[in-house]
């Protein structure tokens, strides 16, 4: 039996990993779907949607990411969107219009937008590439382009297990 001591080649190795996870909107995301205050789930009636606005409990939307959407086909004005998050700002952390796709999209970009990828100077850095959690595609084309100025090399996936992304050339000096 071999009596040399284990060696972790990956943490000797010098790779800086980057978990976009980490910069996961930690709070919940919650639908607010106006289908449901439409007359037969086509027609917005002001006075009517006013009114269970005005009776609705908003505190249940405390501190949660509130996306409000309408899932039918109804054509519905803005000042509809306008009124729910009126009521909404009190409670809610966020109040986005769209889908949970759109929303994760500019959360990211909003989380992404003060990293500072001088911080990783000549640094080979490996963005960690599975993920329990609905991080968009644009993330990672928003890290790799904050990155690419300053990084030695990119690369996608697991230290065990990369995919090269880009990778400064060197620089021959003259003697």
């Amino acid at each position: 039996m071999d009596d040399k001591p284990l060696v972790n080649r990956v943490a000797n190795s010098g790779l800086i990993t980057i978990n976009l996870e980490d910069f996961f909107p930690k709070e919940k995301v919650v639908i607010f779907d106006l289908k449901n205050y439409l007359f037969k789930e086509l027609i917005l009636k002001e006075k009517d949607f006013r009114t269970e606005l005005k009776e609705h409990d908003w505190s249940q939307y405390k501190g949660v990411n509130l996306l409000v959407i309408c899932s039918t086909d109804a054509i519905i004005p803005v000042w509809a969107y306008m009124l729910v998050a009126g009521y909404a700002e009190p409670f809610a952390n966020e109040i986005f219009q769209g889908d949970e796709e759109t929303f994760y999209k500019v959360a990211f970009e909003k989380a992404l937008m003060n990293f500072d990828g001088s911080q990783h100077e000549g640094g080979r850095i490996i963005i960690k590439g599975c993920s329990n959690k609905p991080v968009p595609p644009a993330a990672y084309v928003m890290l790799t382009k904050k990155l690419r100025p300053f990084a030695q090399a990119i690369m996608y996936g697991e230290p065990c297990s990369t995919v090269p992304i880009f990778k400064r050339p060197r620089v021959l000096r003259k003697k």
